[in-house]
């Protein structure tokens, strides 16, 4: 049940994030424009790569094997890139499964590193 709040709580965050981001796009109109024009990106695949990070985060908080906030999750065009440094080998091996597995991802690079 703990794991059921946690992930609800992320989707939650995720969502009133994601209504901040379409003020800035959409209703902040020199700050939208400005961040759009500078991104050789569709406004579509910005907000695609937004989702798989939201959805691979909230992935990271449920799973028993991950659960951290260490991991740095960056998406561009379907590509995903993993920073940090987490406990042990296993949790390496496991963010880039989850990462993986992720709808709408196309490639994995992960930079994540054991701490000494």
């Amino acid at each position: 049940m703990k794991h059921y709040r946690q992930l609800l709580f992320v989707l939650l965050c995720t969502s009133f994030l994601g209504g901040c981001a379409l003020a800035l796009v959409g209703g902040g109109a020199a700050v939208g424009g400005y961040y759009v024009g500078k991104d050789e990106r569709s406004a579509k695949r910005i907000a695609t790569d937004t989702a798989i990070t939201a959805k691979i985060n909230a992935e990271y908080i449920a799973d028993e094997n991950v659960k951290t906030f260490k991991i740095g999750v960056k998406t561009y065009r379907g590509v995903v890139t993993l920073t940090g440094k987490v406990p042990n080998q296993q949790m390496i091996d496991r963010a880039i499964r989850i990462a993986e597995d992720m709808e709408g991802v196309n490639e994995v690079n992960s930079l994540l590193t054991v701490e000494q």
